[in-house]
């Protein structure tokens, strides 16, 4: 590993400008701040504000299931899925969370894209009867695929590790370029990576994908501090490049592996259920249970005395970033992506559970707008929560600075 001890930047330092990068990237735009404040959101929630809420059965949510943490992913074959991709937050819990939490995703962007607010109440009604349309009790039809969500799906079948290696490493190959993203570590941090990939379950990890040979050697050739998410930074994170083989050519050999610290999660969990301890054990397990092809390419280890999940980044994963929702497209986007979140709910429970949770839902699910659904009613009231903690959010943090 090339870096040296001198170029390092000590973790304090590191940690003050990590939560001056929050505050500044939340402050950018409200749906930043919806996106980096997961604990607000279910304070209010918790609330006398908040209306009530279906209870489901006591299943593997997301816990924080905007937008962006919904996406392309592939599985260790690289063949192409659209699921959950953040497990941070996730818990054994109630999984109408997961539900009004997209919903003030996709409000916020509807927002933000200047759209009518009866776009915005269609969205919420398209939401419910995709997300219903997911348990194969029902007669729903299946919600086709938007052309916006198509267009990200076709992005994520074209690229290769070429595509990862000119966006991560700048095309060098064989290092990760310090600057902006990539921070220097210090050696102790160095030998701790250096140390988790001898392990057994992070050796596999590295070689199970197709293309890369059972018995070839791996090598940490370069690793780095990641500056990288919003509600996440302050917690340890690194990129490590590895070499598989030993030859050390640009291709199937290399793979860029992610190393993230596993924190509690925020969401509320289930009453009398048992999840593991180990919060990175919980993100893993949480993911095999929502997203498969994820789950399945993610491992929990401990670095630095700090339980952590290590899954390999693969050029096929991509996050669905709406920046701007067109009104022919919004209710077709919001009932695609709450159709997959249903599909990870679904496949947890039985038959019986299944038409138990739809019969809950369809009985708190208005078919007009004159009556305002359950998720009309906590999307209002977290939008105006939110709006205005926005503001003095951005008077405290980006005001001040200036």
């Amino acid at each position: 590993m090339p870096r040296s001890r001198s170029s390092s930047v000590s973790p304090s330092r590191r940690q003050d400008a990590l939560t001056k990068r929050r505050n500044t990237k939340m402050a950018r735009s409200a749906h930043a701040y919806v996106r980096g404040n997961t604990a607000q959101f279910y304070a209010w929630l918790d609330s006398r504000a908040a209306p009530r809420l279906p209870v489901g059965p006591a299943i593997w949510i997301c816990g924080d299931c905007h937008i962006g943490n919904i996406g392309p992913v592939a599985d260790d074959q690289g063949k192409l899925h659209i699921q959950i991709r953040d497990f941070d937050q996730s818990v054994i819990g109630n999984p109408a969370h997961d539900l009004v939490r997209l919903a003030l995703s996709l409000a916020m962007a509807a927002r933000g894209s200047d759209l009518p607010g009866i776009t915005t109440a269609n969205m919420m009604e398209a939401m419910l009867d995709g997300y219903e349309a997911a348990f194969p009790e029902t007669d729903d039809p299946e919600p086709s695929m938007p052309s916006t969500i198509k267009l990200v799906m076709k992005q994520a079948a074209r690229r290769s590790w070429r595509s990862l290696a000119n966006e991560r490493t700048n095309g060098a190959g064989l290092e990760l370029p310090l600057g902006k993203e990539f921070w220097p570590i210090v050696a102790k941090e160095r030998k701790a990576i250096q140390a988790i990939f001898r392990q057994p379950e992070l050796d596999a990890l590295a070689k199970q994908w197709k293309h890369r040979d059972p018995t070839g050697e791996v090598n940490v050739l370069d690793a780095a501090y990641w500056r990288k998410g919003c509600s996440s930074l302050g917690k340890l994170r690194y990129a490590a490049l590895l070499d598989v083989d030993g030859n050390a050519v640009e291709g199937d050999d290399l793979c860029l592996i992610d190393i993230k610290e596993a924190a509690a999660s925020i969401a509320p969990r289930a009453k009398q259920v048992r999840m593991p301890r180990d919060h990175a054990e919980r993100v893993v397990l949480a993911a095999r249970h929502l997203s498969p092809a994820l789950g399945n390419r993610m491992r929990p280890t401990h670095l630095l005395d700090k339980p952590v999940f290590v899954r390999e980044l693969l050029p096929q994963d991509l996050k669905i970033d709406i920046a701007r929702l067109h009104r022919k497209q919004a209710r077709r986007v919001a009932a695609f992506l709450a159709h997959v979140v249903g599909h990870a709910h679904s496949r947890q429970m039985d038959a019986a559970t299944r038409k138990t949770w739809v019969q809950e839902l369809r009985r708190n699910h208005s078919r007009t707008l004159d009556a305002p659904s359950w998720l009309w009613q906590a999307v209002t009231g977290l939008l105006s929560m939110h709006e205005r903690d926005y503001l003095d959010h951005c008077r405290r943090y980006v005001g001040g600075q200036a």
